[in-house]
C-alpha cells in the first residue's frame, strides 16, 4: 500500500485540483471560443527556469514555435551529446562544471565505461576516459572549458554546437499530463522527469507545452502534438537546406551567407537540433493525458508516411493513459476513488476539455477500444509500451489497449507497478522514489532496443 505521506498528500491534492476544475466549469470566461491563442501554463504551476549549459548534464531552453498560438517546446539536450561516433576523433568532451568532481554520466564502476551508453564501440568509451583525450580541443581551437561559454558583456552564455563533429542522438516528442486543463512542458515537476528521460536513454527530448482546456478545447491539444513533429520535420529540412546553401549552424556567427532567416533576421535554424538531432530514431512518450496525445501523434505519424520525412516514429511509451469509457472496466469500480486522481475529477476534466455537443466518455479520445475509431489498422502502429500502475483506476483500459495491439503482432508490452497510483514517476512528491528511477530505467531498456545504431541492447 502507498506510504500514509502519499496518502495524506492525495487527500489534498484530490480537494485543490476539485475546486480548480469546478472554478473553471463555472467561470464563463474561461471558455471564449474566440481565444485561439490560448494557455500553456496555470499560474500556480511552479515553472523551472531554462538553462542553456549543462550545469548537471543537461542543457534546456525553451522555443515558441508557432506565432498565432502558444505552442511552445523546451528543449533537453544531454552533454553526451559531445561524445563523438568517430573513433579516430577526440572520443568524448564534457563540459566542466563549478565544484563537479566527476562526471554525472552512470558508469560501470569495474571498467569506466559509460553504462547508458547505446552508440560507438567500447573501445572508444574507454578511450575517452583516457586522460589523453580529457584536454583535447574541441572544434574551432575551442577546450573543453569553452563549451559552456560564461555569460559577459550580455553575450549568450549557454551551450552552441561550434564543432562539426557532433554525435547525433535519438528525439524523444513527450506530452505532460495534467488531465488536459493543467500541467506545463516548463513546470518544476516535468523538468526532472524530462532531465533524468534525457541522461537514462541518451536522448534528446522536446517537451510539448500544447494549448490547455477550457480555453482551446479539443482538439486543440491533439492538433499541437501534430504541429510538433512537422516543426522537427521541418527544422530538419531547413538545416539541409541550410548545409547545401554553404551555410552551416555551426559557422561563424559573423557569416550570414546562405543562412536562412526569418522577416526579422533570425536564424530559422535551431542549431541543438540541427547539429544532435537524429529525427529518424524518434520516439513518443505521454503521461496521463498526454498518453492519449502521443497515441494520436503516432496513429496520424502513421497515415502520413513519408510526409513526414525525415521523422519516423519507431516506438511510443504510454505512461498510466487517460483512458476511459461509458462501460466501467473492473478497475474503474474497485478503484473509482483511488489515489489523487479519481474517476469523478477526470470526467470534469474531459467535460473541461471535450466540446459540450461532443461529450462522450466513448469519445474516440477518450477510449481507444471503442469499434470505428478510425485512423489506421492497429497492425500498423509502432511498438508501444504501456506503464500501469497497482492502484490506478485506469489501469484496465490501457492493458487492454496493449492486449488489442498484441492480438495483431505489435510489440505491446506492459509493465505493471506494485504499490503505485497514477503518475508514481512523474508526480512532484513522487519524482525521487525508488519506483520512479526504477520506471526510468524500465523505459530506457525498452526504448533503447529501437534507437540503438548497434541493436546490441537488452530489452523486454
Amino acid at each position: 500500500m502507498p506510504s500514509v505521506a502519499v496518502k495524506l498528500y492525495s487527500v489534498f491534492f484530490k480537494l485543490i485540483l476539485k475546486r480548480r476544475l469546478q472554478n473553471r466549469i463555472q467561470n464563463p470566461n474561461l471558455n471564449d471560443e474566440n481565444s485561439s491563442f490560448g494557455v500553456t501554463s496555470r499560474p500556480e504551476e511552479s515553472i523551472a527556469a531554462a538553462n542553456p549549459s549543462f550545469t548537471d548534464g543537461v542543457a534546456t531552453k525553451d522555443i515558441h514555435i508557432e506565432t498565432s498560438t502558444s505552442l511552445a517546446l523546451r528543449i533537453f539536450l544531454p552533454e553526451t551529446c559531445l561524445v563523438s561516433t568517430d573513433p579516430h576523433s577526440k572520443a568524448r568532451v564534457t563540459a566542466k562544471r563549478p565544484g563537479s568532481q566527476r562526471d554525472s554520466t552512470p558508469t560501470n564502476s569495474s571498467c569506466g565505461i559509460p553504462r547508458r551508453n547505446s552508440y560507438g564501440s567500447a573501445e572508444a568509451a574507454a578511450a575517452a576516459l583516457s586522460p589523453i583525450n580529457r584536454r583535447n580541443s574541441y572544434g574551432n581551437g575551442l577546450s573543453t572549458d569553452d563549451i559552456s561559454l560564461k555569460l559577459e558583456n550580455g553575450v549568450y552564455g549557454g551551450y552552441s554546437p561550434f564543432t562539426r563533429r557532433c554525435r547525433k542522438l535519438p528525439v524523444m516528442v513527450q506530452f505532460h499530463g495534467g488531465g488536459f486543463v493543467a500541467g506545463s512542458c516548463d513546470s518544476v515537476a516535468n523538468d526532472f522527469f524530462c532531465r533524468q528521460i534525457a541522461k537514462v536513454c541518451d536522448v534528446i527530448v522536446l517537451a510539448v507545452g500544447y494549448r490547455l482546456a477550457p480555453e482551446n478545447k479539443y482538439p486543440a491539444a491533439f492538433e499541437d502534438g501534430m504541429k510538433a513533429l512537422h516543426w522537427l520535420a521541418k527544422q530538419v529540412n531547413l538545416a539541409e537546406c541550410s548545409k547545401s546553401s554553404g551555410r552551416t549552424p555551426e559557422s561563424k556567427k559573423s557569416d550570414s551567407q546562405g543562412q536562412i532567416m526569418d522577416a526579422f533576421g533570425a536564424s530559422l535554424v535551431e542549431p541543438w537540433l540541427a547539429a544532435h538531432g537524429d529525427p529518424s530514431r524518434c520516439v513518443l512518450l505521454g503521461v496521463s493525458c498526454g498518453a492519449n496525445i502521443a497515441d494520436y501523434v503516432a496513429r496520424k505519424s502513421v497515415e502520413a508516411g513519408k510526409l513526414l520525412d525525415p521523422v519516423k516514429v519507431v516506438a511510443q511509451v504510454l505512461m498510466y493513459p487517460f483512458f476511459i469509457g461509458n462501460t466501467p472496466t473492473h478497475s474503474e469500480i474497485k478503484l473509482s476513488n483511488s489515489y489523487f486522481f479519481d474517476r469523478a475529477m477526470c470526467i470534469l476534466a474531459w467535460r473541461l476539455f471535450l466540446p459540450e455537443e461532443e461529450f462522450s466518455l466513448d469519445h474516440p479520445a477518450a477510449n481507444p477500444l471503442i469499434p470505428n475509431r478510425g485512423g489506421p489498422p492497429l497492425k500498423n502502429m509502432p511498438p508501444t509500451l504501456t506503464i500501469v500502475a497497482e492502484h490506478d483506476w485506469m489501469r484496465d483500459r490501457a492493458i487492454a489497449y496493449s492486449q488489442e495491439l498484441k492480438k495483431v503482432n505489435v510489440d505491446a508490452p506492459v509493465l505493471d507497478y506494485k504499490d503505485c497510483v497514477h503518475e508514481f514517476a512523474t508526480l512532484d512528491m513522487l519524482l525521487r522514489t525508488p519506483e520512479a528511477q526504477a520506471c526510468a530505467d524500465d523505459i530506457s531498456i525498452w526504448v533503447k532496443k529501437y534507437i540503438s545504431l548497434r541493436g546490441h541492447e537488452f530489452s523486454y
